[in-house]
């Protein structure tokens, strides 16, 4: 597929498409490259379309010349992605609808940037909407540094959408809000001792046991909202003790991240955590993001389910839906990777896949568009 075609690419140019995007190394940090791979692939969208491309650091931005009464649409994707854990360079395996595509990224999310690129290059998609394009840097660390914030912050034009699509991995189903998350370090402090003569001193791993056992207790906590289920979820994710192995631990530091349904804020999350540990360990929050809202009120949102056939879930992880919210932007995310193979080694992506989250972007935009075809 060229950047220059009109047609409508098929399953194998998104597959191929998808493929050079994790040929493209994009840790975290590191997203220079693809930045400027984007950048040039979209240059001639901008030359032969009503459209301005603003670049943040390594973040993206494709506006349309707005039109008078038709409302906003973005696709929302991030660049960057987690370490690779690769057995072999990314490559195409199998054919028509048996290949994957396998990659660093390959379902989180450079598939779902494919999807976005070979939308843009399409001519003009429906002429009741308008149709952005939003690439940013920095998604996979802590939610300050994003570099959504400040392409947000240079695009004012993105917190006047009406709707927001995160194309994050969700295999092709529509879900909706999402977690707020919220990650605290607990330092329970003892007094250090020769593990010979531990009566001298004060095991901080041994205090913290009755912590842990009310944190092991606290299971999942069931939210239904507008008839989905989020979990409230309190997790203890690392556990680290200070000193050398023949020495009695002075401090037991602990992970705990929490994760709150739509509705709650993270001042909320944060009050509980501390009722929870009641003095009994130091807390020292370390990143916390807000959760997204349930945006099935909306006419664009409702018009997506429709037109895709997608099944609707609760979105329990994170997404920079919750961002979009905090802006006053309705968001959703809908997105052709599966989740269970985000961050996994070996990662892959449907062909398949691709091609129906193509289709259902694209009659989303247009209702009568020709179908894509699966090919070897």
């Amino acid at each position: 597929m060229t950047s220059t075609s009109p047609r409508e690419p098929s399953a194998r140019d998104l597959a191929e498409l998808t493929l050079r995007l994790c040929e493209i190394p994009s840790v975290i940090g590191d997203e220079r490259a693809i930045a400027d791979w984007v950048a040039a692939r979209l240059a001639p969208v901008v030359a032969r379309r009503d459209t301005t491309l603003v670049r943040v650091s390594h973040s993206l931005a494709l506006m349309p010349r707005r039109r008078p009464h038709a409302p906003l649409v973005l696709l929302v994707g991030h660049l960057d992605t987690v370490s690779a854990r690769q057995s072999e360079p990314p490559h195409i395996a199998g054919k028509g609808r048996d290949a994957r595509v396998y990659g660093c990224g390959a379902t989180d999310m450079k598939g779902g940037l494919a999807l976005m690129i070979a939308i843009a290059e399409q001519p003009p998609i429906a002429s009741d909407l308008d149709v952005g394009f939003v690439l940013y840097e920095r998604e996979e660390g802590p939610y300050a540094e994003s570099g959504l914030g400040p392409l947000m912050a240079a695009v004012p034009e993105i917190a006047r959408a009406q709707l927001g699509i995160c194309l994050e991995p969700t295999a092709n189903v529509v879900q909706v809000g999402c977690v707020g998350t919220m990650h605290a370090r607990l330092v329970v402090r003892g007094r250090r001792a020769h593990s010979a003569r531990p009566w001298e001193g004060d095991n901080a791993v041994t205090r913290a046991i009755p912590l842990l056992a009310d944190l092991a207790a606290r299971g999942p906590r069931p939210v239904d909202l507008d008839g989905l289920r989020f979990h409230d979820v309190m997790t203890v994710t690392q556990a680290v003790a200070d000193g050398p192995k023949n020495v009695v631990p002075e401090t037991f530091a602990l992970n705990v991240n929490v994760r709150f349904a739509p509705g709650r804020s993270a001042d909320d999350a944060r009050a509980e955590l501390d009722a929870l540990v009641a003095g009994r360990a130091e807390i020292i929050e370390t990143d916390r993001a807000p959760s997204g809202r349930v945006c099935l009120d909306n006419a664009l949102a409702t018009r997506l389910i429709a037109r895709s056939g997608a099944p609707i879930e609760a979105k329990q992880a994170w997404t920079d839906v919750a961002r979009l919210s905090a802006s006053g932007v309705d968001a959703l995310n809908f997105g052709p990777g599966h989740p269970a193979l985000a961050h996994q080694a070996d990662e892959w992506i449907a062909v398949d896949a691709l091609a129906t989250g193509y289709g259902a972007l694209r009659r989303f935009f247009a209702r009568d568009v020709e179908p894509v075809r699966i090919d070897g």
